[in-house]
C-alpha cells in the first residue's frame, strides 16, 4: 500500500518485511525514504511501516496547518497502525518525528509496544516561550513561501544544532540536502505553523503516562537537544538515555552503525522477555 486517507488527509505509507510491526516517523524537511539503509536493515527483522509526515514527501498538505499538528498526526498513525493490523508496534521517531511518536505513547498506549526517541522534545515549558517559538516559525514559514525551497533549506542548514553535520561524508551530505530540497514549500510551511514546539501541547507532565520501554538517545555534540533529551529520559518511568559520543543532534546520520546497535539490541530485549 501507497497512499491512504486519513481524516480527509492522504497519506504515504509504505510497508515491507515481516514480523513485529516497527514504525520509522521522519524528522522535520525529512521523508520516510531518507531512513535509508537503516530501513532496509530492519526490514529484515520487522513488518516496516514508513511514512511521509503531512507536508512532507508523497503525504497531503493540510490546509489549515493544525491539521498538521502532533496531536492530530499522532491520532492519525494510530488509524494507520490499527487498518494495517500492526497495533501495538514499536515506534522509532527522529526530532519532528520523536515529538509526535511521544504524543502516540501518551495518548495512544495501546499502540506503542516499545518507544525509541532521537533527539525528543516534551514541548516548551511557558506560554511566553510557545508565543515566541510560534512567532518565530511563523516568520520562518513566510520567507519559505517567499524566498523558496533553496534558500529555506540553505539557512535552515546553517543553524548551530546542525553544525555537526560538516563531519558528514560529501555523499551523505548531499543526499539529505537533495532530500530536503525535495519537498514543497506549502508543505514544510504548514508543518512550521502547525507541528512546531510552539504550537504543540507540552507534554512534560505527562510522561509519566508513558507505559512502553523507552530508549531515549541523544548526540554529545547536541548539548541543548542533550538537554531536552535527559528531561524526556527523566520523566518516563524507567527509560533509558544513551547518550552517542561523535553525533550532534542526527546520531542515524552522523554515526549509523552505532545508532542502529542501539535501536536493534533495545527492540530485541522485547523477543528476549
Amino acid at each position: 500500500m501507497s497512499g491512504i486517507i486519513v481524516d480527509g488527509l492522504r497519506w504515504e505509507v509504505r510497508v515491507r518485511g515481516a514480523g513485529v510491526p516497527l514504525l520509522l516517523l521522519h524528522g522535520f524537511t525529512g521523508r520516510g525514504s531518507g531512513w535509508g539503509a537503516h530501513a532496509t536493515a530492519l526490514a529484515r527483522q520487522f513488518r516496516l511501516l514508513v511514512v511521509d509526515l503531512p507536508g512532507h514527501g508523497r503525504s497531503g498538505i493540510p490546509r489549515d496547518p493544525a491539521r498538521a499538528g502532533v496531536e492530530r498526526t499522532a491520532d492519525d498513525l494510530a488509524t494507520i497502525l490499527r487498518r494495517h493490523g500492526c497495533a501495538p508496534a514499536h515506534v522509532v521517531g527522529y526530532s519532528l518525528g520523536a515529538r509526535i511518536a511521544l504524543r502516540l505513547a501518551v495518548e495512544h498506549p495501546n499502540v506503542v509496544r516499545r518507544l525509541v526517541l532521537e533527539s525528543p522534545s516534551a514541548g516548551l515549558s511557558t506560554e511566553v516561550e510557545r508565543r515566541a517559538r510560534r512567532a518565530s516559525d511563523g516568520d520562518l514559514a513566510e520567507r519559505l513561501e517567499r524566498d523558496g525551497i533553496e534558500a529555506f533549506v540553505d539557512e535552515w542548514q546553517r543553524q548551530p544544532v546542525f553544525a555537526s553535520h560538516a563531519a558528514l561524508p560529501p555523499a551523505r551530505a548531499a543526499r539529505l540536502r537533495a532530500e530536503r530540497l525535495r519537498n514543497r514549500p506549502a508543505g514544510l510551511a504548514a508543518s512550521l505553523r502547525g507541528a512546531g514546539q510552539g504550537a504543540m501541547e507540552p507534554l512534560r507532565d505527562r510522561l509519566g503516562g508513558v507505559a512502553a520501554p523507552t530508549l531515549v538517545i541523544a548526540g554529545a555534540l547536541d548539548p541543548s537537544g542533550r538537554t531536552r533529551a535527559e528531561t524526556v529520559a527523566a520523566g518516563i518511568p524507567g527509560a533509558r538515555l544513551e547518550v552517542v559520543d561523535g553525533a550532534g543532534h542526527t546520531p542515524h546520520l552522523e554515526t549509523p552503525r552505532r545508532f542502529r546497535s542501539l535501536v536493534t539490541a533495545f527492540l530485541k530485549e522485547d523477543s528476549a522477555a
